[in-house]
């Protein structure tokens, strides 16, 4: 009965007649008050067995998503609250099983295309695109709404995929591929925020780390799929199977928030701002509203960029290539105009100066980037180097690779609960943090032929220990810093940094392999293997065909092995940056910070 009563408490409706010292995170405007509506007299009168007032309605100064979404936690039931908790857990579900699966065939449709060397180009080119796009679309979801956030990214998503199973070249591919990054990047933005808007900020770990508890499942489930995939029903199908699925899950979450919003108006607690702008106005408004000069010369700047680390490799004349020098002046160019454009011009800028003032913004944003670039200049490559490597099948090397979310699954819930109790999330950073160094630099030793894969296993938990604690307490960090009017624009601005570490991060991975992979391969193949020197570089099938022990596969395992302990080493040099980081943020007691209102977690 404990148990049960601790349950039926966290979802319990908050005052709002408390006042958050949080920090005013306006840019372009003067900072807008607190939604007034005093839910805690109505739900007193309820208790009483009184009819309860009539609920006042929420000021227009607010943005009208931001309206929408404390309307809607203001009306809905507990019901619809669970629902939408156990939909956010169904989404993560399928996300992380299609994620799951398409990461592991990945490897083997860029060697159909002779271009395994390329992988890193598909992260890089998607990774800034939709790093680009996260402010954009948290503005969609202030000004339009949430429900019609997700609706968008579950459209975009759903093409990628299509586009993804349909696609017969590499180009389309990595075309589909954007647009699914885009997709499900955006569609995951959208359920954090829609999270954050639904509980309490003590609870707040506890509810993404429930919304995140499916990758326990998907870890192995989705690796074993991935075998069967291969071996039978075809890559193709194995990802155009999820563009039925992801649509139907992701329908009844739009569902719920539209019709508790129809509730909410009806209740006159809020009525719908009409526009009178016509439709070049209303052009021109959105336009401005979502910076659309300044998405475009961010993420056209960031993909020739970083593209041309990743593909100066295989240029005629590596660096010397006029092609190559012309996308690193022209990436540069794009980024230093659109960081004087957002300074002097944008009437919306995408990345608002009182941020720049947070020291708390500031070190959960350079926290993220730096995990994010440190855990991803070696990830990209790992289920290949498992399979060449260490011999172990695609189901097998998923289940290794996929201990991150095996045992960030269940330790997420024992960091969320932690939090709860304790109030604070700082301290937990300062195990993470080092726990983490310590980690990946213990593979640094143990990625060479010959080890055990136990090893392997044992540094993949600890990383995963030190990744979970910094995957909570970042997003706990920006958003204690904000009010729930720039919750948007926070979570938006900690993905779109998180998301160009990780292009950084894969930037730095094909750099480094393009560099080291196929010299190792020419100092360590025998002169037999030479004339397949092309096909061992570019496709994984060829690399597996040579039997374990034979010398061309001790060869080409010991020049995965030279490769992967640059990149570990670069990324473990890195992370240290992280103690800095951590000594920036602000240590909050998020028990003393009431955020949102109604019924929530």
């Amino acid at each position: 009965m404990a148990v049960a009563s601790k349950i039926r408490s966290a979802f319990r409706r908050q005052n709002t007649d408390e006042s958050a010292t949080s920090v005013n995170m306006a840019t372009t405007e003067e900072p807008k008050g607190e939604v007034p509506v005093d839910v805690s007299a109505a739900e007193k009168n309820v208790n009483d067995g009184e009819t309860a007032p009539e609920i006042p309605a929420i000021s227009d100064d607010l943005q009208q998503g931001v309206r929408d979404v404390a309307a809607i936690t203001r009306t809905w039931s507990k019901w619809s609250l669970a629902g939408v908790f156990i939909n956010i857990w169904l989404l993560y579900f399928v996300n992380a099983f299609q994620s799951n699966v398409v990461n592991n065939l990945i490897p083997y449709l860029t060697s159909d295309w002779q271009s395994h060397s390329l992988l890193t180009s598909i992260y890089v080119v998607s990774g800034a695109i939709t790093a680009a796009c996260y402010i954009p679309i948290g503005k969609i979801m202030d000004v339009w709404g949430r429900a019609e956030g997700f609706l968008l990214m579950t459209i975009v998503a759903t093409m990628g995929l299509v586009m993804m199973a349909a696609t017969h070249n590499l180009a389309t591919f990595c075309a589909g591929y954007v647009f699914y990054s885009l997709g499900f990047g955006g569609m995951t933005y959208c359920v954090d925020l829609l999270t954050a808007d639904a509980s309490q900020l003590k609870d707040r770990g506890l509810a993404y780390a429930f919304t995140s508890s499916p990758y326990v499942i998907t870890a192995f489930g989705g690796s074993k799929a991935s075998n069967e995939i291969l071996n039978g029903m075809g890559m193709r199908w194995g990802i155009g199977i999820f563009a039925i699925i992801f649509p139907i899950v992701a329908s009844p979450l739009y569902c719920i928030l539209k019709y508790n919003l129809h509730l909410a108006k009806k209740q006159g607690l809020l009525a719908r701002q009409k526009s009178n702008r016509a439709v070049f106005q209303s052009i021109w408004f959105y336009t401005v509203e979502f910076d659309a000069l300044g998405v475009l010369l961010f993420s056209a700047g960031l993909v020739v960029f970083f593209l041309a680390f990743d593909i100066a490799g295989s240029a005629p004349d590596t660096w010397g290539t006029p092609y190559i020098i012309a996308m690193l002046v022209v990436g540069f160019v794009m980024l230093f105009f659109f960081v004087a454009y957002e300074y002097f011009f944008a009437p919306k800028p995408l990345f608002g100066q009182a941020y720049l003032w947070n020291r708390t913004v500031i070190g959960a944003c350079a926290l993220d980037f730096t995990y994010q670039l440190c855990y991803y200049c070696w990830n990209y490559y790992f289920t290949s180097f498992l399979q060449v490597v260490n011999d172990l099948t695609v189901a097998e090397a998923g289940y290794v690779s996929s201990t991150f979310d095996i045992v960030s699954s269940v330790l997420l819930i024992a960091v969320g609960l932690l939090i709860r109790y304790t109030g604070r999330f700082k301290w937990l950073l300062w195990i993470g943090v080092p726990l983490y160094i310590f980690a990946q630099g213990l593979m640094i030793y143990f990625r060479r032929p010959n080890q055990s894969v136990g090893y392997l296993i044992m540094c993949q938990v600890f990383i995963s220990i030190g990744g979970s604690v910094f995957i909570i307490c970042e997003q706990l960090a920006i958003l204690a810093a904000v009010d729930q009017q720039y919750f948007a624009m926070a979570l938006g601005l900690l993905n779109s940094v998180g998301t160009v570490g990780d292009a950084v991060g894969a930037t730095i991975s094909g750099v480094i392999w393009q560099n080291t992979f196929p010299k190792a391969l020419k100092m360590y193949l025998p002169a037999s293997a030479m004339a397949a020197f092309d096909d061992i570089y570019e496709d994984l099938d060829t690399q597996l065909k040579y039997p374990v022990g034979s010398r061309t596969r001790v060869a080409i395992q010991q020049a995965y092995a030279y490769a992967q302990t640059r990149m570990l080493a670069v990324g473990t040099g890195v992370m240290v940056l992280c103690f800095v980081w951590v000594l920036m943020i602000k240590n909050f007691n998020l028990k003393d910070k009431p955020q949102v209102g109604g019924i929530v977690f």
